[in-house]
């Protein structure tokens, strides 16, 4: 396919649980198109071990077996050597390891993830895998939150998901991933859809009023609320790049101060 945006490739022991992931909804058509690719690489198949062993036990001891690094090295190698005989090695394709100790994993992240032509993934699974693989082919550790789970498949699946929404044409509305939370720091404000009144509640009548300048205005007053309230540390490094908006606002309602003064005065003078 060569229209297609990027190229993921996961090196997996589980390639149907990533395949299955993510061959649906926005992903699976996007795949569809041609937009993107999604490659799974099953490592058992690379093992040199006739019973397709691909763990064994750490030395030192501890608990729980660890990935040998013949087979993952070996798998990367096969998807290293397909790339640059399509003609695409310019440069070597990032390698990102799926980890909890990796660097978290932000939206920013995931813009600069987009504009690269192949990525790898490796899932580790067990307790991990062996050092020495991964000083030889990883140029990314990654994690997508301070917590452990069963493999790397998941994390894997969430970040293909959020760099693959910023390929251009793999969403219809070529406007929404630049309104959606973490955009610029600020988390999405609150939306509403029909009927206009639910169990009670109205929507909101600034969105009822056509004044599309306005509701932009409320939209931003909400995205900011919301996240002062849930993530702090975001709504912070907002107002570090943006203090001009304050400022603007500060003025605004002093004009709108001034003016409901020189109201209330003229229509204390008719009384």
């Amino acid at each position: 396919m060569d229209k297609q945006g990027i190229n993921f490739h996961v090196l997996t022991l589980f390639p149907e649980m990533v395949r299955q992931g993510l061959e649906t909804s926005i992903i699976g058509r996007a795949v569809q198109k041609g937009i993107i690719s999604i490659d799974t690489i099953n490592i058992r198949d690379y093992t040199a071990s006739k019973h397709k062993k691909v763990d064994d036990y750490p030395y030192g001891g501890g608990a729980g077996m660890l990935m040998q690094a013949q087979p993952v090295y070996d798998a990367w190698k096969s998807v290293s050597e397909r790339i640059e005989g399509e003609g695409r090695s310019g440069k070597a394709a990032r390698v990102i390891y799926t980890t909890p100790k990796g660097k978290p994993f932000v939206q920013a992240m995931a813009g600069k993830m987009a504009e690269e032509k192949d990525l790898i993934f490796l899932c580790g699974h067990y307790e991990g895998i062996d050092e020495r693989v991964l000083e030889e082919i990883v140029t990314d550790y990654v994690s997508i939150g301070d917590y452990v789970l069963t493999g790397g498949e998941l994390p894997a699946m969430v970040m293909i998901d959020a760099i693959s929404r910023m390929v251009p044409g793999v969403l219809s509305n070529g406007e929404s991933k630049e309104r959606e939370s973490f955009s610029n720091y600020l988390l999405e404000y609150p939306q509403y859809s029909r009927p206009e009144i639910w169990m009670g509640k109205s929507v909101p009548s600034i969105l009822l009023s056509g004044n599309h300048l306005k509701i932009e205005e409320w939209r931003l007053e909400k995205s900011l609320e919301t996240t002062k309230q849930i993530r702090p540390e975001l709504y912070e490094k907002w107002v570090n790049e943006n203090q001009e908006y304050f400022d603007k606002k500060a003025r605004r309602e002093e004009r709108k101060r001034k003016n409901e003064q020189r109201k209330a005065k003229k229509n204390s003078f008719s009384a």
